[in-house]
């Protein structure tokens, strides 16, 4: 079978973030399916661009999986910019429709771009192919930025996002969503009910069962001196950012009157600096930064904390659902967790790998550390080992990718 997986944001292991549509199309490949990945040169969240040297296009493999960049405007930010980048997306690929269909001669077309406006494109490449026609849905556009930006559904930018939803929710001949409470929602857009397939996000277990190599540097050299004094550790690992409530753990360090715990955020993002003079201003000594680590490392970073800590702000949004890719991870290293969320599900009560608690409250945070800090070290272990069993039997790669070609049949 051939495959037409388009991503605006894909990336791969040379190119960083998003990695879902690489390991997804390698598991595909490994299956014996021929996939080609259509991406934009240009994306805000990959670590290394593909280098078009002034060409309108690039296709190379890796790893087996066909890649075709296009080349599209730069962008910073979530301006008129990033707009103009999508356009120019969605448009080169409607020119270059025919030419897929007849060059590639797809069975399945997949429109997979957060943004939902590359399903007219997806589609029409699709009908040129007789191709089956996917939406997979990541994040809900336009209902996102209504309600996490405030904009009115009368915006013209959203009133096209809201056309483009409710075009893919009735010709589409499936629908694959990582958030898995959106049916309701899809329905009331004209998705038929038998369309809907949950396909959640997933790791790969090769990273996780590997030998990882050692923390490097200074975050390496003070964690390991956390650890010999005996310290309890309380980690995060990721993106500093607003949505990620990381003001609450900080927080809920400040009510915590015990030195033996030591708070430890690695990562970095736009509330990083925010939250170090919040540190200082609460003087707390218990909470140490550091810059983000290698993807390769991480496992071994995990490895290091005795509780690792995922926190969301309070928003109708998560109704929906939430499938974060932290969450897996911490789950893969068998992590014992502490979840502070609200929302339509939770995969660590699912999991039974922690405990969970309400969002954006640090005195209910405080206790969950400290009836976790309570626990003598087999239950804890126990905990993430239940983790870990959950994530490689229902969020691998391997798993998912068979789940994901049966919404192609």
């Amino acid at each position: 079978m051939n495959i037409l997986l388009i991503n605006h944001y894909a990336g791969s292991l040379r190119h960083g973030m998003e990695y879902r549509p690489f390991y997804l199309a390698r598991e595909w490949v490994r299956l014996g399916h021929r996939v080609r990945i259509i991406a934009s040169a240009q994306s805000h969240i990959r670590a290394q661009a593909p280098h078009l040297d002034g060409r309108a296009q690039l296709d190379e493999v890796i790893d087996g999986v066909e890649y075709r960049w296009i080349a599209t405007p730069a962008y910073r930010g979530n301006g008129a910019a990033r707009v103009l980048n999508m356009f120019a997306f969605v448009a080169r690929l409607y020119l270059q429709a025919g030419s897929l269909a007849r060059g590639f001669g797809p069975d399945v077309v997949i429109a997979s771009s957060t943004y939902p406006l590359d399903i007219w494109p997806a589609h029409r490449i699709a009908r040129l192919a007789g191709a089956r026609l996917l939406f997979e849905l990541h994040d809900l556009w336009p209902l996102s930025p209504m309600e996490l930006g405030g904009y009115s559904k009368w915006h013209p930018f959203i009133m096209l996002l809201q056309a483009a939803e409710n075009f893919a929710c009735r010709r589409a001949d499936a629908i694959v969503s990582i958030l898995p409470k959106v049916r309701e929602h899809l329905e009331q857009h004209g998705m038929a009910p038998h369309k809907l397939h949950i396909v959640p996000n997933g790791a790969d277990p090769g990273e996780w069962l590997a030998e990882a190599p050692a923390v490097p540097g200074l975050a390496g050299a003070r964690l390991a001196g956390l650890r010999r004094q005996g310290k309890f550790i309380v980690g995060y690992a990721g993106t500093h950012g607003i949505a990620n409530a990381l003001d609450t753990l900080l927080a809920a360090a400040r009510l915590i009157d015990d030195e033996r715990i030591a708070f430890v955020l690695v990562g970095g993002g736009p509330a990083k600096e925010s939250l170090q003079r919040m540190a200082r201003a609460m003087k707390l000594a218990n909470v140490h930064f550091f810059d983000p680590v290698p993807k390769q490392q991480v496992p071994a970073l995990l490895h290091s904390f005795d509780v690792a800590y995922i926190g969301w702000q309070r928003q109708r949004l998560y109704r929906y659902g939430i499938a974060p890719n932290k969450l897996i991870d911490y789950m893969m290293a068998g992590c014992t967790i502490l979840h502070s969320v609200d929302a339509g599900n939770d995969p660590v009560a699912e999991a039974g790998c922690g405990l969970t608690v309400a969002p954006q409250d640090p005195q209910a945070v405080a206790r969950g550390l400290l009836a976790l800090f309570a626990l003598a070290p087999p239950a804890r272990a126990a905990l993430g080992q239940r983790g870990r069993a959950y994530a490689m039997s229902n969020l691998s790669y391997p798993v998912l990718g068979r789940r994901f070609l049966q919404a192609c049949a």
